[in-house]
């Protein structure tokens, strides 16, 4: 069991690796999008941001609200930081580099109150802002799976105590991500659908 768990360890950093360069990289994307709609939309009050489609799925409605500036600042620029750190930490992870298990934890709790904060936003943009902004929601599906693949990994890896039976189930953990990702998206889907069920059907 001891060379299952020494080789199933390794490839659940490496795919964690995966999912911090890449899903950092979207991130940091969405966050520069936002970072310089903002600017424009605070510089000309008459500015449309592009990504405005329709009005559920409209930018302006959102970023112009008190929650963008949840800590007294463009909720981007915590965007601009951590995907920076994660895209950072995810190719060190990818070179092989063993990363001290205080720098581990670090990741996953950053990791974890930005997914936090995501449960927060999605809250707000459905039932208080009634407006779902594009970017933002890149934003949300990045966060997750960076959340659930750290915290598994560390999970797997005794990094995070555990029960000793789960450190016999390297590889349910690694499965259990996927699980627990799409109940997460199904989930956030299935609440957008129905906040705006008329607006769909009537689309169609």
């Amino acid at each position: 069991m001891q060379s299952t768990q020494g080789s199933t360890r390794p490839r659940l950093d490496r795919s964690t690796a995966m999912i911090l360069i890449f899903g950092g990289a979207l991130g940091l994307l969405a966050a520069i999008e936002l970072t310089i709609e903002k600017v424009r939309v605070l510089s000309d009050s008459t500015y449309v941001p592009t990504c405005d489609i329709n009005p559920v799925l409209s930018c302006g409605s959102v970023i112009t609200t008190p929650q963008a500036e949840a800590f007294g600042f463009p909720n981007p620029i915590l965007g601009l930081i951590g995907f920076s750190v994660t895209i950072t930490l995810g190719v060190i992870i990818a070179t092989g580099t063993t990363l001290p298990r205080w720098m581990w934890l670090g990741l996953n709790a950053g990791a974890l109150l930005g997914f936090a904060f995501v449960q927060w936003l999605v809250w707000q943009s459905l039932y208080s802002i009634g407006a779902l902004c594009p970017w933002c929601m890149v934003v949300w599906a990045v966060t997750a799976p960076i959340a659930i693949w750290v915290t598994a990994a560390n999970l797997a890896s005794g990094r995070i105590p555990a029960p000793d039976s789960w450190q016999t189930s390297l590889e349910a953990i690694a499965g259990l991500r996927v699980f627990v990702l799409a109940g997460w998206y199904l989930t956030v889907l299935g609440l957008i659908f129905l906040r705006w069920q008329d607006f769909w059907t009537n689309s169609i």
